[in-house]
């Protein structure tokens, strides 16, 4: 029987997410052909449950007699029902009621919750007779139906036989008592609501539906339900705490919000927090004079509670507040006072702060918190008041400092120089570092690269060499044209030290444009650094996006000067990697010019080989180099160490493309085997295979290039 319903339920879905032809036209058939299937006996119960599903969108009275029929039957009724709550009119009521007179356990349950769908007010003096069943389940989908319902008269009903009934009886129909209150609450019975909210909330129920009650209670009494809500709040239950905390975000007015206000000050620590938080969600801001007032809270806890509250209903007049905490020998205070003032936008706060740093000329603590504060709201408008504090003689240190690392966050191009001067003639040596960090957060986030890096290049000429290091690191650090011409320049003229750091940066440019200088300094046969300017030369080809005559150009130039294998093997892997019939040929011809590569230009050349399309040219390049397609059969293939070992045939198979080497789907072994047969251990990879009629063996290290040698 299971196994029946399931594939009923199956067959159903998959009839009502289909949108093809075939929905399209069942959609065509008449109410008569679909009546006609439910009455027939030779309609399968799977088509007649798809039937009442049709039904529920096209059916009419005209169909209630046939899915009344089925009402009774245990594998059919819950189909009947869905059609019959949709149907409208006084007919699918009085069938679901009659169908009810015949029916017990769970069909009767169905029955009754779909009476309660409907709200049928005729069927009450059934649902009445069914609230006292012996039946727990008939009694509860009673109590619901009448709940539904939700009339004067039903909710009577409920009332008499909640308050006649036993412990248990109540507990059955507490559910129905509560959507009887939310219904007749909805529909503007606020007197009746509330009696039955009451009448669950003070019986012997379980604790969800006193939940429920609770909350309905407080939300239809409006203000009245205040010292409900309250005593929630003040609850050692911690699901009525819970659901007093959710309540004081949902039931509305300023009224609401002062009298919580009020309450704060008789709650313990912990439970003023969380109503702090209840009263940032409510978006009032009335709640602010509370949450100022609680900044100060002999409780850490609630201080950063009333302070992380106002990031979301706070404004200007929060600030005085805010910045007393950002002192606080509490140091998670202080720091979720700063982030709060940082995140606050009103468009009033920025103003406030500049003046507030104006005035805070005598209190340093103060003034260091407002310098920080101004940096991380990126405040154009402090850049004078901060300049200011960066040159004056008789500044604290770490004012200073603060106000360099705050310029690094406002300063714009016309005012860049004050940071670059302090790099560039450092006052106080033990600044140095913190206005190098300065000027590279402020030039990386310029709008216009180029004209910073030319401020930076003219600022760099006639300083010493720490100097010139710095600023070149943030022209590296920057990018852009103007900044790769002063990296560039240096590298080729300046003196030995600064062509270190120069072509290092080069080196590592991210973009391609830096191939050009590179060029030219990997070609002048007397500098010091032109191996590493060739190196870096032939990592933009590797890694950059370029045309494949661009790439193929730089390659090509590179081994007019190349003189070590070393880099001939960089070539061979720019080939590798973007792989054409040009870069093909230049593999072949590395090979012929130098034997000592012979291993690698091979594996190279095959790999290329393996995605391009086998055409006679292919096949004659590959036959300079000695290669030659084969035919190869693998016969076993056993990856692993000891005893520990696993059969891999099936996928090294599967990578035989007619050449000796064998390229895996996957950078390791591992991974490309599906796994570490022996975890911390070497591993081998040994194959067996037949080539052109010839059968070897061959075993590899792990990760190991995979070239199958002729055999013998």
């Amino acid at each position: 029987m299971k196994r029946y319903f399931s594939y009923l339920v199956a067959l159903v879905a998959l009839c009502v997410v289909s949108q093809g032809p075939m929905a399209t036209a069942q959609e065509a058939v008449s109410e008569s052909e679909l009546i006609a299937v439910l009455v027939s006996a030779d309609s399968a119960k799977a088509d007649k449950a798809i039937t009442c599903k049709r039904l529920a969108v096209f059916g009419s009275a005209e169909a209630v007699p046939a899915l009344a029929a089925l009402l009774t039957d245990a594998e059919l009724t819950s189909w009947a029902r869905i059609a019959l709550e949709a149907i409208p009119g006084p007919e699918a009521s009085a069938a679901l009621r009659e169908a009810a007179a015949q029916t017990q356990g769970r069909t009767l349950v169905g029955i009754v919750n779909s009476i309660g769908v409907r709200q049928d007010t005729e069927a009450m003096p059934l649902l009445a007779k069914w609230l006292k069943s012996e039946d727990s389940d008939v009694a509860e989908a009673a109590a619901v139906a009448l709940g539904r319902i939700g009339n004067l008269e039903s909710a009577k009903i409920l009332s008499d036989a909640f308050t006649e009934g036993t412990d248990a009886q109540r507990q059955v129909m507490s559910q129905g008592c509560v959507i009887a209150a939310e219904t007749l609450l909805a529909k503007g019975e606020n007197s009746t609501a509330i009696a039955m909210y009451g009448v669950v909330r003070n019986a012997n129920v379980p604790a969800t539906r006193k939940v429920e009650a609770v909350r309905g209670e407080i939300l239809a009494r409006g203000v009245d339900g205040l010292p409900l809500l309250f005593e929630q709040l003040q609850s050692p239950d911690r699901a009525m705490m819970n659901i007093g905390l959710a309540v004081a975000r949902e039931l509305p007015g300023t009224e609401v919000t002062k009298s919580l206000m009020a309450e704060l000050e008789k709650m313990e620590p912990a439970r003023r927090a969380l109503l702090i938080f209840a009263l940032a969600d409510r978006g009032d801001a009335a709640a602010l004079p509370a949450l100022a007032a609680a900044v100060t809270d002999a409780d850490p806890t609630v201080r950063v509670a009333a302070i992380e509250a106002m990031a979301t209903i706070g404004d200007a007049s929060c600030i005085a507040a805010l910045l007393t905490a950002t002192t606080d020998s509490e140091e998670n205070v202080a720091l979720a006072a700063k982030q709060t003032l940082t995140a606050m936008t009103d468009a009033s706060v920025n103003a406030e702060l500049v003046k507030r740093l104006q005035e805070a000329k005598g209190n340093t603590e103060m003034r260091r918190s407002l310098i920080e504060l101004v940096g991380m709201r990126r405040i154009e408008a402090s850049v004078p008041e901060l300049r200011t504090a960066v040159l004056d003689a008789a500044s604290d240190a770490t004012i200073r400092q603060a106000a360099l690392t705050a310029l690094g966050e406002t300063v714009q191009l016309d005012d860049v120089t004050v940071l670059i001067e302090q790099v560039a003639s450092p006052k106080y040596a033990e600044d140095a570092e913190i206005a190098q960090k300065a000027l590279l957060t402020a030039a990386v986030r310029m709008p216009d690269l180029n004209a910073c890096a030319a401020k930076l290049s003219a600022a760099m000429r006639g300083k010493s060499n720490d100097i010139q290091r710095n600023m070149l690191n943030i022209l590296a650090a920057m990018g852009g044209s103007g900044a790769l011409d002063t990296v560039g320049r240096v590298a080729q003229e300046g003196d030995r030290e600064l062509q270190d750091l120069a072509t290092q940066l080069l080196g590592n440019w991210m973009t391609v444009d830096a191939a050009p200088i590179l060029w030219n300094i990997a070609k002048a046969p007397k500098h010091e650094f032109r191996i590493r300017a060739l190196r870096g030369y032939l990592r933009i080809a590797r890694q950059f996006i370029m045309t494949p005559e661009e790439r193929l150009a730089i390659c090509q130039n590179a081994m007019t000067i190349i003189e070590r294998d070393a880099e001939r093997k960089l070539v061979l892997e720019v080939a590798g990697r973007h792989p054409d019939l040009e870069m093909l040929k230049l593999v072949v011809s590395i090979g012929q010019s130098t034997p000592a590569l012979k291993a690698d230009v091979t594996a190279t050349a095959l790999a290329i080989a393996q995605k391009l399309d086998g055409s006679d040219e292919v096949l004659a390049l590959l036959a300079k180099i000695g290669q030659k397609t084969v035919k190869i059969e693998i016969l076993k293939a056993v990856y692993g160490a000891g005893d520990k070992t696993k059969d891999v045939t099936g996928m090294v198979q599967k990578c035989v493309h007619g050449f000796p080497l064998i390229t895996l789907p996957k950078s390791t072994y591992n991974v490309a085997f599906g796994g570490d047969p022996a975890s911390g251990v070497v591993k081998k990879l040994t194959i067996d295979y037949r080539m052109d009629g010839k059968t070897g063996q061959a075993t590899f290290a792990e990760n190991a290039a995979i070239v199958l040698p002729m055999p013998q």
